[in-house]
């Protein structure tokens, strides 16, 4: 799958929460339905999440018109959103988005990126220089979801 990257703006906000939701529940996932329902019950909208997307740098990935792909950089160099439709997980699209979310934190002078990575997003964020901090469990809407905290420190280029 070839896509096309660039930055998200507000009129890719819908497109955005439709995807994190679609990704979520239809990727082979370690986290069971109740999991997957409590983490994202339905595709995110309204003044807080425009709010929250309206405050970082996102790359969008885009197949045949379609966005298959985003990723997010937020204040002091959080990487706060990742997610790849199932289809193209595994085509090195991660590593792409990745690579100007690191240009972008570079340019503006974070010296240190970090991520809460969910069980399925670890391996890709270890494949790009991440290393875990810490194993930790999250409550969210009645359920507890394993993630972990990682960092990538920057060095100076």
């Amino acid at each position: 799958m070839t896509a096309e990257l660039r930055w998200a703006g507000p009129a890719d906000y819908p497109a955005l929460a439709q995807l994190m939701f679609d990704t979520v529940h239809n990727s082979d996932s370690p986290y069971d339905e109740r999991q997957r329902r409590a983490w994202v019950p339905a595709p995110r909208s309204g003044p807080e999440w425009e709010q929250r997307l309206a405050a970082q740098d996102i790359v969008l990935a885009e197949a045949g018109g379609e966005a298959v792909g985003f990723m997010s950089l937020a204040e002091r160099g959080y990487v706060d959103f990742a997610y790849i439709r199932p289809e193209a997980q595994g085509s090195g699209l991660f590593r792409r988005m990745y690579r100007l979310i690191e240009e972008r934190a570079r340019a503006r002078g974070d010296r240190l990126l970090w991520v809460h990575a969910s069980l399925m997003a670890q391996p890709a964020f270890a494949a790009v220089g991440f290393t875990v901090r810490h194993r930790e469990s999250v409550e969210i809407g009645g359920e507890t979801l394993d993630r972990f905290e990682m960092e990538k420190p920057l060095a100076a280029s």
